[in-house]
């Protein structure tokens, strides 16, 4: 199976109203700006969307409400993984029926399976959905790695596609490209790593920062491709102290407070997850000034509230 999600896909937040509840006027609004500005894909429901505090009914409806922004525009990649092999089942299954385009499934969590165990839970899952797969390895999250040589195996089932590649360790991201068909890609899980694992055989990036430079990303990609590679590296360069200001805490506290200093209602973060470090905001609210991504920094920047709903 030969699947296209496109180069650049957004890891989207969910944003929520004043109260905790999820704030589905404001997601499909965000939704269908990120296709219109660089997004070639969508991924709804993932650690950025911070899901591990949304129930599943919130996140069917999440599922349907940026299908309808996005449709025709950008493809549809729900987060339906679990460290429950039935559990992950039966959400990709719903998913599925509502029309969504694939599932991004994360390694199991807290559980630490090993390697044969992996590979048994996301074939299950494949054998079951009838759904684009892209796995996704980010053992600095769950505890455990997804190795190689089981992505090489997964590669080999229909309908596993993808992976998006969150090690931080490019020898990783070049074995499995030395072991993958052409056709299996590779995205990069860190924004300031897009350029490199470009360079080694990935195809794109599941973004955080593309929420604000959607479209520089997609340039930077674009001349990468096109053999521009000079101008791809000052992209990268340029792009960087961003990649790297909306990771210095726990993600996704930076990018809802550049996003909330931008004007979007995306509202605060559920617990245990809670708001930016006050100390950070004036660092964040210049970054974003300094790439032209806000007017002039506040003299007092936004104060958030974090959410126990």
């Amino acid at each position: 199976m030969t699947i296209d999600f496109g180069r650049v896909i957004t890891a989207m937040v969910t944003p929520f109203d004043n109260e905790g509840n999820v704030h589905y006027a404001e997601a499909e609004r965000l939704a269908a700006y990120l296709a219109a500005n660089g997004s070639d894909g969508i991924v709804v429901c993932g650690t950025t969307g911070e899901s591990p505090t949304l129930s599943w009914d919130e996140e069917y409806q999440l599922f349907q409400v940026v299908q309808s922004a996005v449709a025709g525009t950008a493809k549809v990649i729900a987060g339906t993984g679990s460290n429950s092999t039935s559990e992950a089942i039966e959400a990709t299954q719903k998913a599925a029926k509502l029309g969504v385009d694939g599932s991004l499934q994360v390694v199991p969590y807290y559980n630490k399976p090993p390697q044969i165990g992996l590979y048994q839970h996301f074939a299950a899952i494949a054998a079951a959905c009838d759904l684009p797969m892209m796995l996704y390895n980010i053992p600095g999250r769950t505890g455990q790695p997804l190795e190689p040589e089981t992505v090489a195996k997964l590669a080999q089932l229909a309908g596993i596609v993808a992976i998006k590649e969150s090690t931080g360790n490019l020898d990783i991201a070049s074995q499995i490209r030395s072991l993958t068909p052409p056709e299996f890609t590779i995205y990069s899980g860190d924004d300031s790593l897009t350029l490199p694992i470009l360079a080694v055989g990935g195809t794109g990036v599941v973004s955080v920062a593309s929420h604000l430079v959607g479209n520089e990303i997609q340039q930077m990609i674009a001349a990468f491709a096109s053999g521009n590679n000079q101008a791809a590296i000052q992209m990268h360069l340029k792009l960087l102290p961003l990649f790297k200001g909306l990771f210095g805490a726990p993600n996704p506290m930076p990018i809802k407070a550049a996003l909330q200093l931008q004007g979007w209602e995306v509202g605060g973060l559920r617990l245990p997850m809670c708001e930016l470090p006050h100390q950070l905001l004036p660092q964040l609210a210049e970054l974003l000034h300094q790439q032209g991504l806000i007017d002039s920094q506040p003299a007092n920047p936004i104060a958030r509230h974090s959410l126990s709903h």
